[in-house]
């Protein structure tokens, strides 16, 4: 799917959230964008009955592992990566450099390539409290990436009380418009 459109690579971790992504992969083409979905491979594992429907979605297939030497790079180049919904693990693999899988490797290129980087966390306040997650995300923002932890982004909730369902996808998208003005 080769378009004018700019191209958004959608990553998720396996936090609740991710079981809404064919939702919002509709939402970001309706705003304009061509998107490319990549997932960790236990998010793209709870995805797995969905993965055939969200290839014809996206008119891409979803990455969730690195290819093999010698095999094409099937995506079209990325002008900005939403990392929503970014779980503790992924965050501070991203913010160590710890590349195991395709979408934080990927990420982490991005970084060191320009190219814009938003990551909105779904955590708890057990899990932001523990003592390496504030400097992951100190270390994320300080190379440039927008973290949207906080007012306007993801505001964790106690352990055991997630909603899903509201979790910020609006503020996700208008933040990635942004890092790109539009």
């Amino acid at each position: 799917m080769s378009t004018t459109r700019p191209v958004l690579y959608l990553f998720g971790s396996a936090a609740p959230p991710v079981l809404n992504m064919a939702q919002v992969v509709r939402h970001a083409q309706f705003r304009g964008w061509e998107v490319a979905l990549g997932l960790t491979p236990t998010a793209a594992s709870w995805l797995q009955d969905e993965l055939p429907k969200l290839n014809r979605l996206t008119g891409h297939p979803v990455k969730f592992a690195y290819r093999r030497p010698g095999e094409p790079d099937v995506l079209p180049p990325a002008d900005a990566v939403l990392f929503a919904p970014a779980t503790m693990n992924s965050i501070n693999s991203l913010a160590l450099g710890l590349t195991t899988s395709w979408v934080i490797g990927f990420a982490a290129e991005a970084i060191g390539k320009g190219i814009p980087l938003s990551v909105m966390p779904c955590t708890n306040t057990a899990l932001t409290g523990h003592p390496q997650f504030p400097r992951s995300v100190a270390t994320l923002r300080d190379s440039g990436v927008r973290v949207l932890l906080g007012d306007g982004g993801f505001v964790p909730n106690d352990p055991g009380q997630g909603r899903p369902e509201a979790y910020p996808w609006e503020a996700a998208l208008g933040a990635v418009e942004e890092s790109i003005g539009r």
